[in-house]
């Protein structure tokens, strides 16, 4: 099996696409960016330079990754959402020059295995995205986000738990800290502000 690129998509040459990895038209993907496999790079998209992005994640359409992104397996990125590299954004330097690519520091935002950033969100570099988080349609994210945390707003804030299956959970009645995913049946204990899934 090989990697699938539409005629209109620009893909550089030092670009690794991983077996069964498709890009949509107009989508970019820049210089050493790596993609796993089986993921789908979506209509307009980009790919900074050197992002790493894991197997079987999806970048729907006008999703924007800047460098140096670092994307685990299974992730979401939904259309029109942002992931930014920049602490100061300025377009010249304090004397009015054009700033060029040395004269600013790049930071990451690293999204956890399998979790989802929603359609039309921003994730403010650097911020850390927990495993099976789930960020809602046009949050602003400006601080870490937990594993399994849903967070809503500007800026995001966390209002509750959600599981694997993306479902909100609820907390077992008269079992205090022991939250339960309505769609399959998986239970989650929180301790001191964290979720872990039992074994």
């Amino acid at each position: 099996m090989s990697s699938r690129i539409q005629p209109t998509a620009q893909v550089d040459e030092t670009a690794t696409l991983g077996d069964g990895t498709t890009v949509w038209d107009l989508a970019q993907i820049r210089e050493d960016a790596r993609l796993g496999s089986g993921c789908i790079v979506g209509r307009g998209a980009y790919v900074g330079p050197g992002v790493r992005i894991g197997d079987n994640v999806k970048l729907q359409n006008y999703a924007l990754v800047y460098e140096p992104a670092v994307l685990g397996d299974g992730v979401f990125v939904g259309p029109a959402a942002v992931l930014t590299n920049d602490h100061f954004p300025r377009s010249v330097d304090p004397e009015g020059r054009l700033k060029r690519g040395g004269d600013w520091e790049a930071v990451a935002v690293v999204v956890a295995e399998g979790a989802s950033v929603g359609a039309r969100s921003v994730c403010v570099a650097p911020v850390h995205i927990g495993r099976w988080a789930l960020v809602a349609a046009g949050a602003v994210v400006t601080r870490d986000v937990p594993d399994f945390a849903l967070v809503v707003g500007v800026p995001a804030r966390r209002i509750g738990w959600v599981g694997r299956a993306g479902v909100r959970l609820t907390e077992r009645e008269g079992e205090l800290g022991v939250w339960e995913c309505p769609g399959t049946g998986a239970l989650y204990d929180e301790k001191d502000g964290a979720l872990m899934e039992r074994a």
